[in-house]
């Protein structure tokens, strides 16, 4: 996990698998890293939705490390897919759609995941997406625990704020949600590198490649979604995932019930070739007329 070290383990009392996560030994004389696992839990424990990894219990083992007890899942992660190339883009939609359920679940709450990447999703084998690892969330009633000027998050789904150890808030989610959303369609980054510092500085000044250029099979709609999803200043991007997914929802539900003008059909064709049939006659009967009355009173 983000900060911490997770293990396999039986629940001997009630007879289940579960997932532990341990601090790393070199943060254990942390007290505040220990606070933070321990909200951690507290938070996350009280986040009870579908998309969400479930937390059982927080408890410290003999000698004094402290874990948390979470649900374990049989699945792979996002980020297994995409290196593999599992995804279909309908497939990539619903899986992003689900994600957005669950921060927008956290977001209510003043919870921000502020690490939001695809190691940290979890598709079960029943293809339901699982958050994991809110190990750096950041809960909005205590902020002493995010200083402002660090920068706790995997550098190339870090948004531009958070990058410059600003004040981070749920846009913060939403540019790494665009930023999965791009890896997922085209299998790279938007904003990418050598090294760290060479992605910091794309994801601070350079534009990422457009998705025309790389799937000009997908309508439009979607480079808009993520455009609005990674854009660098924070008001232009969606100000909260409801707004996002409804867009997302909408983009579903034209791909599968596009508009299409349907074709004339026989029936059709004949009724209106006799319909320019007869106003072609009739034009010629009044022209007719029109000239045998000029006749007749001249």
């Amino acid at each position: 996990g983000g900060m911490g070290v997770v293990y396999k383990a039986e629940d001997t009392k009630l007879k289940r698998i579960v997932a532990l996560k341990f601090l790393p030994s070199d943060l254990l004389r942390n007290e505040e890293a220990k606070k933070r696992l321990t909200l951690e839990a507290q938070a996350a424990s009280a986040l009870d939705h579908n998309n969400i990894c479930t937390i059982h219990e927080i408890n410290e083992t003999e000698d004094g490390q402290l874990y948390i007890a979470m649900a374990n899942y049989d699945g792979e992660t996002l980020e297994t897919k995409i290196e593999q190339k599992q995804l279909s883009f309908e497939n990539t939609i619903d899986i992003i759609i689900q994600v957005a359920q669950g921060l927008s679940k956290a977001h209510e709450t003043g919870i921000v995941h502020r690490d939001v990447k695809p190691s940290n999703i979890m598709i079960t084998n029943d293809g339901v997406v699982k958050i994991l690892d809110f190990g750096l969330a950041k809960l909005s009633n205590h902020p002493k625990l995010t200083k402002k000027g660090s920068t706790l998050g995997t550098v190339a789904y870090m948004s531009p704020e958070q990058i410059q150890g600003e004040e981070v808030d749920r846009r913060a989610d939403i540019w790494a949600i665009g930023v999965i959303l791009y890896e997922m369609i085209t299998g790279q980054l938007p904003f990418k590198g050598e090294y760290d510092q060479a992605i910091i500085y794309s994801i601070l000044n350079e534009s990422p490649e457009s998705i025309s250029n790389l799937r000009t099979e997908l309508p439009p709609r979607i480079e808009q979604i993520l455009t609005k999803c990674i854009s660098k200043k924070k008001e232009a991007r969606y100000q909260n995932v409801n707004e996002m997914m409804a867009d997302l929802r909408l983009l579903k539900q034209q791909m599968e019930f596009p508009i299409i003008s349907p074709k004339p059909t026989v029936e059709t064709t004949s009724r209106s070739s006799k319909s320019s049939l007869v106003i072609i006659v009739a034009s010629i009967v009044i022209v007719v007329l029109s000239s045998l009355l000029f006749w007749v009173f001249v």
